[in-house]
């Protein structure tokens, strides 16, 4: 986002936007405090705006907040506005010819209107006006009649010193009627009025938001995607936004606190601002001189904050729109302290972490393992918990899976466990269904399907799911803990996929986990639980008759969630390792083979531990602890060294939300990785595993706080022939520069500045000055210009000017080659608001001395450059992400190209490269199209021309596109980055 500011002199405190002169295009309405007056800036499509035509409030009116409706129903946008000074409310009506032709000012009484709101109240179709009463702590509502005139103010208190500051609507309990929600500054809380059918509210509801936390502003929007209405508050004295999340019957969740750090927040605001169908936040804030957003997860919760800089230390108000009609959405903002109007226009989609995962739809809690289609290679299975049913992921056996198949199980499958129950050598699933108190059996047919559930009933609340032979039958038996009845169910298998009813055996309070195994010598199996609520684990010793021995409890830490058993100190007896959820820990309770166990050890782990495995990760002969952290998103490992004791954890980041996790050799590299569910955004990651005990997820080199990285390219730029990474850090004005070890590591980046506000976007390398030294172009979106980095060959550049051009129009994508053919890396490049590409030829002493513009498509995106005709002479392709179609313009070797032919593709192509796929020697091109999430592949004819595409499915929302033999068959793949599902 960049910012432009629109400067006064009068105190602005708030502002809104509409289209006041109906010329579809957006403009701003401000209520300016020490003017008395609201000021309306027209906008001209482009983000930039008029100087501001003024319209008085009345004299020590001191208009504090601007709302806009039409009010008397002629297709017009009225304002009202709160006047702080003369305790009323201003509706201007009936806009034409830049003049309001109708005012009506509506008396608050005692009352000092600091907040104003529009909406719908009493379902008659004419706009009501609700404001927030500063002193007589209250709010107070104007129904409308729809003629642009109010009846009477009707006022609801707020509480003894509450001082209100801000109120919004919705209808939070889904009964047609609108509700308000209201920011009470004073008694550190969230007032909730019901709506009653005729038109009445019900007595204000409270929900705290902290002590001294002082909240500020409110937002509502759908934050999780249940259809049920949410609120966030900006929580100004604990620097940090709150998150209330709706049940649907007008109550809420306990509040989600997310820290601004230094920031106190003003303002905020709810939409989506990366487009992809999450809700976002953004928020204003004093003290820090930027404004904040959170990028939503879609499940209630956020990322971490990203900042953009405003100039002001106090930025009060926020409003969004889009007011160059992109298609992104833009944010007007109000700074207090410079007297300004900020606007900051939209740029590309924020991304988030990036990773190896698979989308899993509906809640995925629990993940096995195992060989499910018999062709020896290890598989996935998930449960799907929200969408009542498994999925299956077959493996490949190079550490990537197949498209998911699924499979219908009972009501929130919550645990998962892999057997033979049916002795026909195939592999089976179990399931605990929580929400009806059952499990489900689905026998395997070998090939990967499986067949209609069985379900047998249990207890009630089944948490987890364990199998063993209990009765030495050599038949597989079930054990499941049933949460609220406090006890452990067994249901003995009669050995062909049939099972006996359950028997119930007592255990602690809220059994959450269960292991199998023999702790205590004697050949036949026992039972080990996690007890929730108690802070105890539970042995309870088997007889070998399918029956079992009362719990001998052991204490561990707060809220133990997960259990296995395993031998952790080479003794041969059984020992046990169980998560503390609350404690962020996990204990180890090493065994003397009689059943029972020595006192725990506790380890530290990340954020609210849940699931853990045993296993060898290392290679070392000793067993590792892996387990996952739901609080920060990481899996901790701890390895073993063989006596019982681990080292301290190494955490390695997945996604949001890990729940469980499973381990096996996905690639054939006789090394285990692990799998791992992670519940907020219904994924899966694999991380796959190197024999020292270290995880393969992505290696980060830090390029700046704030760099807001943008390009990224990769070459050898200081002769030692090992590659180097070069980025363009677009928040922070500079070229970033990483030198490449032959070990894989990088240099500490060097840095290299653009100047201000030049913000880099693309960059190219190519040889511009004949030296035989890597150069590097830059595209400068800020400044609207290009500019040349000369390399001297040890990694080090020279910055010259740009080209010797001015630019009308920002550069947005860069590409470099010899075009016309004397030794020289000419240059090509795509800008952000015409059709066009341009190519500048022939760089001497600072300059391209030729420019030549060709006509593309709409909006081009991404330039290659090749030869795509066989012809010696380079060529290029542009992708255009407004036309649905890639551009070839041909080059004739002068410098010169031909005019383009256009090749359809899918929706909205936003990246491109070129290669050979089919071992033909004829350049391919592969398109990656984010709208419907495909890529398309074209192949070439060898003479400039290509076949029609052919479309291909990808992750959510394709942002990039690159090619390479990542699985050495020596045949080109693709790889794609996946914008919206990471």
């Amino acid at each position: 986002m960049i910012p432009d500011l629109i400067h006064y002199k009068y105190d602005p405190r708030a502002l809104a936007i509409g289209d006041f002169n109906n010329d579809n295009w957006p403009d701003i309405v401000v209520a300016n405090y020490a003017a008395d007056n609201i000021g309306i800036h027209f906008g001209y499509g482009n983000g930039s705006m008029e100087s501001s035509i003024t319209y008085s409030t009345g004299s020590g009116s001191a208009p504090c907040m601007v709302a806009v409706g039409d009010f008397d129903k002629d297709g017009r946008l009225d304002v009202a506005v709160s006047n702080f000074g003369t305790n009323s409310v201003n509706v201007l009506m009936r806009f034409q010819y830049e003049v309001f032709a109708n005012q009506t000012t509506l008396s608050t009484a005692s009352s000092r209107p600091i907040w104003i709101h529009v909406t719908y109240l009493n379902n008659d179709t004419a706009i009501d006006i609700v404001t927030a009463n500063y002193g007589t702590q209250s709010v107070s509502i104007f129904y409308g009649h729809g003629d642009g005139s109010f009846a009477k103010p009707s006022t609801y208190p707020t509480g003894f010193d509450s001082f209100p500051l801000a109120v919004v609507s919705g209808d939070f309990n889904n009964d047609n009627q609108m509700d308000l929600a209201i920011a009470n500054y004073g008694t550190n809380t969230v007032g909730i009025l019901l709506g009653n059918s005729n038109g009445t509210f019900s007595k204000q509801s409270t929900l705290s938001t902290g002590p001294n936390s002082h909240p500020y502003s409110l937002a509502v929007g759908y934050l999780n995607d249940d259809t049920l209405l949410d609120i966030a508050v900006t929580n100004h004295g604990d620097q940090n936004v709150g998150v209330l999340l709706g049940n649907g019957d007008g109550t809420f969740r306990k509040q989600m606190i997310y820290s601004l750090g230094a920031a106190s927040p003003y303002s905020v605001g709810i939409s989506d601002l990366n487009k992809d169908n999450r809700m976002d936040l953004i928020t204003t804030n004093n003290g820090t001189n930027n404004i904040i957003v959170l990028l939503g997860y879609g499940n209630g919760s956020f990322g971490n904050l990203i900042p953009y800089a405003t100039g002001s230390y106090s930025t009060i108000f926020v409003a969004i729109g889009n007011f160059n009609r992109d298609s992104r959405l833009d944010v007007a903002v109000i700074n207090s302290d410079t007297e300004s109007i900020g606007i900051l226009l939209g740029l590309d989609d924020v991304t988030f972490e990036n990773q190896t995962k698979y989308p899993i739809l509906d809640i995925p809690l629990s993940v096995a393992v195992g060989d499910l289609n018999s062709d020896t290679q290890l598989d996935i299975v998930v449960t799907n918990s929200d969408g009542s049913a498994v999925t299956v992921l077959l493996g490949y056996g190079n550490g990537s899976f197949a498209n998911q198949m699924a499979y219908t199980t009972g009501s929130y499958p919550q645990s998962i466990a892999i057997g033979d129950f049916n002795s026909d050598a195939r592999l089976d699933i179990v399931v605990a269904n929580v929400n009806n108190n059952t499990v489900s059996v689905l026998l395997g047919y070998g090939n990967g399907s499986f067949e209609n559930q069985m379900t047998y009933t249990t207890g009630s609340n089944p948490q987890s799911i364990a199998i063993g032979d209990f009765n030495n039958d050599s038949r597989l038996d079930i054990v499941v803990v049933n949460a609220n009845d406090n006890t452990a169910g067994v249901l003995l298998g009669y050995g062909n996929g049939y099972f006996e009813n359950q028997m119930a055996y007592s255990t602690g309070s809220f059994p959450q986990s269960v292991a199998v195994g023999d702790v205590n010598s004697d050949t036949l199996l026992d039972i080990v639980v996690a007890n929730g609520n108690d802070k105890t684990v539970g042995v309870l010793l088997g007889y070998g008759n399918g029956s079992f021995a009362k719990q001998i409890p052991y204490s561990v830490g707060s809220i133990p969630y997960s259990i296995t058993v395993d031998n952790l100190n080479s003794d041969t007896q059984l020992d046990i390792v169980v998560t503390n959820f609350n404690d962020h820990t996990v204990s180890v309770l090493l065994g003397y083979g009689n059943g029972s166990f020595a006192e725990q050890m506790v380890y530290l782990t990340g954020a609210y531990p849940s699931s853990v495995i045993v296993d060898d990760l290392n290679k070392d002969t000793h067993l590792d602890i892996a387990l996952t952290n739901t609080g920060d998103g990481t899996i901790s490992l701890l390895l073993g060294y063989g006596n019982g004791s681990f080292s301290a954890q190494t955490a390695y980041s997945v996604s949001f939300f890990p729940y469980s996790l499973a381990a096996g050799d996905f690639n054939n590299d006789t090394r285990l990785d692990i799998v791992a569910v992670n519940y907020g955004d219904y994924s899966i990651s694999v991380l796959l595993g190197y024999d020292t005990g270290t995880l393969g997820n992505e290696i980060s080199f830090a390029a700046a706080d704030g760099s807001l990285l943008r390009g990224v390219v990769v070459s050898d730029v200081n002769n030692d022939t090992l590659l180097d990474v070069i980025v363009a850090n677009y928040g922070t004005n500079t070229i970033g520069v990483f030198l490449g070890h032959d070990n894989s590591t990088f240099e500490n980046q060097l840095k290299f500045s653009m100047g201000l506000n030049s913000h880099p976007y693309t960059i190219a390398i190519g040889d511009f000055n004949t030296d035989g030294q890597a150069d590097i172009s830059v595209a400068d979106r800020g400044t609207k210009s290009m500019a040349l980095l000369l390399g001297n060959g040890n990694g080090t550049f020279q910055i010259q000017d740009s080209h010797g051009r001015n630019y009308e129009f920002p550069p947005l994508f860069i590409g470099a080659g010899d075009f016309d053919n004397d030794s020289r890396s000419d240059i090509v490049v795509a800008y952000d608001g015409t059709d066009n590409i341009d190519v500048l030829v022939a760089y001497e002493r600072g300059a391209f001395t030729k420019h030549t513009i060709y006509s593309a498509g709409a909006s081009p995106q991404c330039v290659a450059v090749a030869d795509l005709n066989k012809d010696t002479m380079l060529d290029i392709v542009v992708a255009n992400v407004n036309g649905n179609n890639i551009s070839v313009l041909l080059g004739y070797g002068n410098g010169s190209f031909g005019n383009q032919m256009t090749y359809s593709t899918g929706s909205s192509p936003q990246s491109l490269a070129v290669c050979d796929f089919n071992s033909d020697t004829q350049l391919d091109i592969v398109v990656a199209n984010r709208d419907d999430n495909t890529v398309s592949v074209l192949f070439g004819y060898g003479n400039g021309s290509f076949a029609n595409q052919m479309m291909y499915s990808t992750g959510s929302y394709p942002q990039s596109v690159a090619v390479g033999d990542f699985n050495n068959d020596m045949r080109l793949d693709i790889v794609v980055a996946n914008a919206n599902n990471n």
